[in-house]
């Protein structure tokens, strides 16, 4: 389960919605990786902003590393699970694979998805931190070598869920 960012907590199908919907109109998701090491998950979900997140946790810097865009295009309608009180929010196969893939560097500790509602124009101070997943193979962060890195969240990045 993914951790969840206090600032949109409760808020992930709306925010995901908006985007989806283009509402407003140059709205994203952002995919972006910290390096290793991070804070903790207790303390990187109280930072309000990317900036915030980022001046404490760096991003990386590997070469042919990118942030990934995911706009109204790439996100589809979510589908309310009325059985098990839950709606998953998928979004399409992230993968870093430019020039054959990452370059060697910075070692991947936690995808954040972030929301943005000002592709043209926002900075990361106007960007909101989502969710954070490991990127960690038995605890240890994912080191780049030049070939494709792929993450899948084709089966939510996150699930509003409801609790009895």
């Amino acid at each position: 389960m993914p951790g969840q960012s206090n600032i949109t907590l409760g808020r992930e199908v709306e925010l995901y919605e908006r985007v989806r919907l283009s509402d407003p109109t140059n709205a994203v998701l952002r995919a972006v990786v910290l390096a290793s090491p991070c804070e903790s998950l207790a303390i990187m979900r109280t930072y309000d902003t990317l900036a915030a997140l980022l001046a404490a946790n760096p991003e990386v810097t590997n070469g042919d590393y990118a942030r990934i865009e995911l706009d109204n295009a790439d996100l589809a309608a979510p589908v309310v699970d009325d059985t098990n009180n839950v709606i998953p929010l998928v979004l399409p196969l992230l993968e870093w694979n430019a020039g054959g893939g990452p370059d060697a560097g910075d070692a991947w500790d936690y995808l954040v998805i972030c929301y943005d509602s000002d592709s043209t124009g926002g900075t990361d101070s106007a960007i909101l931190p989502m969710t954070f997943h490991e990127m960690r193979v038995e605890g240890v962060a994912v080191v780049p070598n030049g070939s494709p890195i792929v993450y899948d969240l084709t089966d939510g990045f996150v699930t509003a869920r409801q609790y009895p």
